[in-house]
């Protein structure tokens, strides 16, 4: 009975520490494994310099498929506008490269023609069973 009563009363400390004090509360989440900071989440940084998740690439600036209904043209120029990294982001986020070969590329040019064809094919997908 003792041992539990002394459990008990650590177990009441601990968790009125981690309620008043949010550094003590993000150390025990990353300890016990329930949190989502890690050392890399602290770490990966994006250019802007705002945390990213677990190390995992920034949010799409862009829908591509949202955008291949006012034209390719269209699609094509707001892409341009898009550096590297942010197009990798379109990539990573929509699922683009399932054999992971278009995040090692470095031709900007090659990966808008990536995304322009796996947009025009998911926007038109089902086409065939649509009525008019």
């Amino acid at each position: 009975m003792n041992l539990k009563r002394i459990l008990t009363g650590l177990v009441g400390v601990v968790a009125d520490e981690a309620s008043r004090n949010p550094e003590f509360r993000e150390r025990l989440e990353q300890i016990l494994g329930n949190g989502t900071s890690s050392s890399k989440a602290k770490a990966a940084r994006d250019e802007k310099g705002e945390k990213r998740k677990g190390g995992r690439r920034a949010p799409a600036v862009l829908d591509p498929v949202e955008l291949v209904p006012q034209g390719e043209q269209q699609l094509r120029s707001r892409l341009a506008e898009l550096d590297l990294e942010r197009l990798l982001d379109i990539v990573a986020q929509f699922g683009m490269d399932p054999g992971k070969l278009v995040m090692k590329w470095k031709d900007k040019d090659r990966v808008i023609d990536r995304i322009v064809e796996v947009s025009s094919g998911r926007a038109t997908k089902g086409d065939a069973f649509r009525k008019d």
